[in-house]
């Protein structure tokens, strides 16, 4: 896979690169949501574009859940090639999803779930077991895919844990994914939502309308 050469500082320490790339990761997500981040950095958005940028996410994350089981059947099937060219397009639109994810809820708002109790209660624990998955997976992920992009093929299989942290990081971040994808129809489609502004949209513009 890599031939990164052995002194190369992120190879010799990917946990440490690991640790630098989750806190600015947490950093990003946290400071958004209490709304740090300069407001500047987010357009005002309308209701119709949180929409559409909701939607926009659902497909993204579809289409990862594909992407991810690809790669996961290629590793199975030995082909090293086709799984690192998957895990590498699904850390792509990982990425993809964290900019849509910011932009919506820094320049926008969240939804909150209203609908029966019957399916209240469902969506709300497959919604914390998404949002505590997505948190747990993001170090195991980035772990995985450094020591992927750092090591050769012999190296991963013999001097490191590449292949069972893969596992960890791809079981849990396909199971993150599938739940968000089913908490965005109950929330989007089946039920009903109730719009909430974010802190960082009304920070920005207290009169925007929403």
């Amino acid at each position: 896979m890599a031939t990164v050469s052995a002194d190369n500082p992120i190879k010799q320490h990917p946990a440490a690169t690991t640790v630098v790339l989750s806190v600015v990761g947490y950093a990003l997500v946290v400071g958004t949501f209490l709304g740090l981040v300069p407001g500047t950095v987010f357009p005002d958005l309308t209701l119709e574009q949180v929409n559409l940028l909701s939607d926009a996410i659902a497909v993204v994350n579809t289409i990862n859940v594909v992407v991810i089981a690809l790669g996961w059947r290629w590793i199975r099937l030995n082909q090293v090639k086709k799984h690192a060219a998957a895990m590498i397009s699904s850390f792509l639109l990982i990425l993809v999803f964290l900019v849509m994810y910011l932009t919506k809820i820094g320049g926008g708002g969240t939804k909150e779930f209203v609908g029966p109790a019957f399916a209240y209660y469902p969506y709300l624990g497959m919604l914390a077991i998404h949002i505590i998955l997505s948190i747990v997976a993001v170090p195991v992920v980035l772990y995985a895919l450094v020591l992927g992009l750092t090591h050769t093929e012999r190296e991963l299989r013999t001097q490191t844990p590449h292949r069972k942290v893969g596992r960890i990081a791809a079981s849990a971040w396909l199971l993150s994914l599938v739940l968000g994808v089913v908490t965005y129809l109950f929330l989007n489609h089946i039920y009903g939502w109730e719009y909430v502004a974010s802190r960082a949209a009304m920070l920005v513009a207290p009169t925007i309308g929403l």
